[in-house]
């Protein structure tokens, strides 16, 4: 938890400072690709804070009317940051652009006077853009090397595997976004630098609607990603059949009669099992023996916090 978080606060101080900056651009140049790069850049701050909220609210004790705790808190917020956040800039980036290819627009701005020196305002946009990219960089170094650690831990087939597989939504959104982030801003310094070499708007323009099609292609991505979460996923095939053979093969288990799994929060697995035990054991050996299953199956995989284990003589 404590990993996600610090990526999260990363992305939102890099994303908050760059929002301003697009903007001042956008203001300076009227630049199509920076008013797409200025809603990206808010969307990311806010998904920040909409992130920081679920795992805020995922971090309170469970009670009576959530047994299991409130970790899918998580997966709801990430959810709406998909939804509310990159789909609504989406558009908003998509439809503009749009509106610059039919109608015209560039980022043509005038001059700026700085320090004693006078230079075109599109220099503004390059530089933020720049700027934005070393932050993004940065940001995208911490989420991937938080991924990167759950894929060695998990023993995951690299990204893609990940993205199937994990139940860090925090670390996943911050990730994609990330890449998102840093993919936008070069559209749109190439789409600026093209529209000032050849004096065609049409590249500023085209920057917007690809911007927009990145974010609208996201939020469709991450939608998706939290919906399998949201409703109640199982651990991969292949883990549950680890953690079915630490049952059978446990002395004094004569058959496994039904074993689920599903989580119940980012890193917390419920595990149920109707378990057959030779009748021959007495109460108390019983007892020790769930309670040895139990602690297996946790020893197993650190992601199984809550084990119900329904015993049948």
């Amino acid at each position: 938890m404590a990993e996600s978080k610090g990526v999260v606060i990363a992305a939102l101080i890099a994303n908050g400072a760059i929002a301003v900056l697009k903007f001042g651009g956008f203001l300076l140049t009227s630049s199509p690709s920076m008013l797409s790069e200025t809603y990206h850049s808010i969307s990311d701050t806010g998904n920040q804070v909409f992130l920081l909220l679920g795992i805020r609210y995922s971090e309170r004790k469970a009670d009576r009317e959530h047994p299991f705790g409130y970790g899918k808190a998580q997966f709801f917020y990430s959810f709406l940051v998909s939804v509310l956040l990159f789909g609504i800039a989406g558009w908003e980036s998509l439809k503009h652009g749009y509106d610059a290819v039919v109608h015209g627009g560039h980022a043509l701005g005038g001059t700026v006077s700085a320090l004693g020196a006078t230079f075109p305002a599109w220099y503004v946009n390059i530089a933020v853009l720049l700027g934005a990219i070393g932050f993004e960089s940065y940001a995208f170094k911490k989420a991937s090397d938080e991924l990167h650690r759950q894929i060695r831990e998990y023993e995951w087939n690299g990204i893609y595997d990940a993205f199937k597989k994990t139940s860090d939504v925090t670390t996943l959104t911050a990730f994609t976004e990330d890449a998102v982030a840093l993919g936008g801003a070069i559209i749109a310094l190439v789409g600026i630098a093209l529209t000032e070499l050849t004096g065609n708007h049409i590249f500023d323009a085209m920057g917007a609607v690809f911007i927009g099609i990145l974010l609208m292609g996201f939020a469709v991505a991450l939608a998706l990603e939290n919906k399998r979460l949201i409703l109640g996923e199982s651990l991969p095939a292949e883990v549950e059949t680890d953690l079915r053979r630490i049952v059978t093969d446990h002395p004094g288990v004569v058959e496994l009669d039904a074993f689920s799994t599903v989580f119940v929060g980012p890193q917390d697995i419920l595990v149920t099992a109707d378990v057959s035990f030779d009748d021959e054991l007495d109460t108390g050996d019983l007892e020790e023996d769930i309670s040895e299953i139990e602690r297996k199956l946790k020893a197993e995989d650190g992601r199984v916090n809550h084990v119900f284990i329904e015993p049948e003589l």
